[in-house]
């Protein structure tokens, strides 16, 4: 029963999206198994650039069934649009089968997330405001509707009314917001969402053990990363779900011994979005210059992301984190235009040397990063395709990171299109 996970080792918006497209050809299915629209996956292909939010990278391969799982929150408006999106570049979206027990995103979640983040001031976490921590949080106080509801207007209702009213109570009496439509709501959730979403619904947990029982390759897409993870990340700078392999049998519906690989994917650097800890940031022009090389600005929020040297230690912890079978290291190119390159290899905290992350979150703010500092390369690596295209620099800085980590790195990426990357050896 062969599933593949793909996990993000870092911060987010490493590459899942174009890796996942690249190993899909090879599966029969790939499934999104947490987060929502706020994570966004680019993949190229042909010159042409897919942006995916809610959609599973693999939908671009007429072959296999994309699923949307019960992990992931799902905006419906959002979801039809990206769908509408794809099919008028002549991409095929009828495969796409969605959970019933995935949870919607409504407008109070929306409303609620905008108004808390202003009311935080200083103190709020950099969300997205797109609605995804408050659908989480009903989830897990068991007042949310699911997308499984929209096929029963009684029973949307009946739930929605439960919800406006306290939703309406917090909006009005704590943010002075006016109170939301619940006629409205239904003529829009149920009038128009339902009739295109309702046909994708499905048994997706039924439709997954079979493709394994029947041998077939399945692939589970994380969105976020392992430090956004709402267990084991930068709390509270995180996100509201569980982006670590361990998520993936939760968001998806299958045991453990089902699962055969994990794929950690890492920046030759390291971004994030938004306030939180981040011991190897770098200011000044190298922050600068990794921004504009690596174009690093979100794909659906298009906020600058903060950029920083590699961190080993992060990456170890990802491993032990989601038991990483091996990684895939992407834009080693953005790395091209550097005379010196460093790599976190330790944190020193209160005279110590640390080699994971302190559990602590007010020793992780203060640690200091310890560095090692390996030569760069100064060329062009976009155009190399096998391993000995890769000048003798550019080749060691992978082995010190593999040797650092403790996984084998077996793709690196150098550049954004399908084809830029390059095996190393298994």
């Amino acid at each position: 029963m062969p599933a593949t996970v793909v996990v993000g080792t870092q911060w987010g918006d490493e590459g899942k999206g174009k890796l996942t497209d690249l190993l899909a050809k090879d599966m029969h299915m790939v499934v999104r198994y947490q987060g929502g629209h706020n994570a966004g996956h680019t993949v190229v292909v042909g010159g042409e650039t897919f942006a995916l939010q809610l959609v599973p990278s693999g939908v671009l391969y007429p072959h296999l069934v994309p699923v949307i799982g019960n992990g992931v929150v799902v905006d419906p408006a959002v979801l039809i649009e990206e769908l509408d999106v794809l099919s008028s570049k002549g991409v095929d979206t009828s495969r796409l089968v969605i959970s019933g027990n995935a949870h919607l995103i409504m407008p109070y979640h929306q409303e609620l997330d905008r108004v808390t983040e202003r009311f935080l001031g200083k103190a709020s976490l950099g969300t997205t405001k797109r609605g995804i921590g408050p659908a989480y949080a009903d989830k897990a106080a068991r007042v949310g509707l699911r997308v499984q509801d929209l096929l029963d207007a009684k029973i949307f209702r009946q739930k929605l009314d439960v919800a406006l009213k306290e939703k309406n109570a917090v909006l009005a009496k704590v943010y002075n917001r006016l109170p939301l439509d619940a006629g409205e709501i239904c003529e829009r959730y149920l009038g128009s969402y339902a009739p295109r979403i309702g046909p994708m619904v499905a048994d997706t947990v039924g439709l997954l053990h079979e493709a394994l029982g029947e041998g077939r390759n399945v692939l589970l897409e994380g969105a976020q990363a392992t430090f956004l993870d709402l267990d084991h990340g930068t709390y509270p700078f995180v996100t509201s779900s569980n982006p670590v392999a361990g998520g993936a049998c939760i968001g998806a519906g299958i045991g453990p011994r089902q699962i055969d690989a994990v794929i950690g994917i890492a920046k030759a650097y390291v971004t994030r979005v938004g306030a939180g800890p981040f011991p190897t940031e770098c200011g000044g022009e190298v922050g600068d210059l990794l921004v504009e090389r690596g174009q690093e600005f979100g794909t659906n929020t298009g906020r600058r992301r903060r950029c920083g040297w590699f961190d080993a230690v992060l990456a170890r912890q990802a491993v032990r984190l989601s038991s990483l079978t091996e990684i895939a290291l992407t834009k080693l190119d953005v790395l091209d235009a550097f005379d010196t390159l460093k790599v976190c290899i330790a944190y020193e905290s209160a005279g110590e040397k640390l080699a994971y992350p302190p559990y602590h979150q007010s020793a992780f703010h203060q640690v200091a990063p310890v560095y090692e500092e390996l030569p760069g390369w100064r060329s062009d690596l976009s155009g190399a395709t096998e391993l000995s295209d890769l000048p003798d620099a550019a080749r060691d800085y992978v082995a010190f990171l593999s040797e650092q980590v403790g996984v084998p790195i077996r793709l690196v990426g150098v550049g954004p299109g399908r084809d830029q990357f390059v095996r190393f050896a298994a």
